[in-house]
This record gives structure tokens, sequence and C-alpha cells, in this order.
């Protein structure tokens, strides 16, 4: 049941992604056009305290036209690693500098129809460092009950499925 990707055109290109129209056959011998985005990875970073508390942003997403908690994310800049990237994203929209990040879990949140990948990472320790740079990025930052992880998102007050799966994660892991 494997579908093959033939050949694929331009259709509009950003600094963010690629809009691309594939030729693809189908295990029948059929083809179809298909559309897709192709984009830089994404990385996704937090911090778990001594207290079992998640750093978390509350922001809104106009595109959506909804407010929930994240992780800071961003995406990976050419010539940069994935955990350089993580480290540089958390500082820049939490002001907190992460001490050894951990990888949780690499997720594919859009597979039938993007080749985006998440890349989400954690750490134990970190150190204020000031406000963030990218202030315009949330709207506060919040050092989150992980016990309280479920609920939240049972209730929709996590809705990106980097952070709902991080979160899970994190909860299992820690055994809250």
């Amino acid at each position: 049941m494997q579908w093959r990707n033939l050949d694929e055109k331009d259709v509009f290109t950003t600094t963010w992604f690629s809009l691309r129209l594939a030729d693809v056959e189908l295990p029948d011998g059929r083809h179809l056009d298909h559309y897709l985005l192709r984009h830089s990875p994404t990385v996704v970073a937090t911090i778990v305290d001594e207290q079992d508390r998640v750093l978390m942003l509350w922001r809104h997403r106009f595109i959506t036209d909804t407010w929930s908690y994240e992780f800071a994310a961003g995406a990976v800049e050419p010539g940069e690693s994935i955990e350089d990237a993580a480290r540089r994203e958390m500082l820049e929209e939490t002001g907190w500098r992460a001490d050894e990040l951990r990888h949780l879990v690499t997720v594919e949140p859009q597979n039938g129809f993007s080749d985006s990948v998440h890349h989400v990472y954690w750490a134990e320790h970190g150190e204020y460092t000031g406000p963030p740079v990218d202030d315009f990025e949330s709207d506060r930052i919040d050092w989150v009950p992980l016990k309280d992880a479920p609920d939240m998102i049972a209730r929709g007050e996590v809705r990106s499925a980097n952070a709902v799966t991080g979160l899970l994660l994190l909860h299992r892991l820690r055994g809250v």
C-alpha cells in the first residue's frame, strides 16, 4: 500500500515553507495530484523544575483564534544543530537558558500534508537571564504544575500537538 512520489513542482516558496504539487502514484497504478508543504525542522523546548512544574508560554494563535499553553518553539536556522536551536528558542522566547537538554520525542503533526518534523526537548535545570528577547511571542510565561497537564489538555488549555505529546510524556516520565 505504498504511495510513490514521482515528481514535485514548486507552487510557492517562502523562507518559512515551500508549497509543492506532487504527482503521486497509488498502489493500483492510478495517479493523483497532491499538495504538500515542505518545512525546515521545528524545535520545541521546556524546563521541568524540582517542583515538577513546566515552563510554558500562554499565547494567542491568530490562525485558529485560540489561547493556550505551549512550549517555546521555532525553526532550525541554516547551519544550526537541532539541540542548539532548541536552546536558542527557549532563551529567546522565555528568558530561561536551559542546562543539559534531553530529547523527549520527535513528532510529525501533519504527515498527511507536510514533512514538518518537531523535535521536543526538555531540561531539569535552567537559569533565568532576564526578560525574553522575543517578548511578542506570548502574553505571559508560567510555571505550570505537571500534575495538572492531563486536565489542562482535556479542557483545551493545551492545544498544539507537540505540547500535548510532550506534557503527557513528561507526566509519565516524572511519575506525577
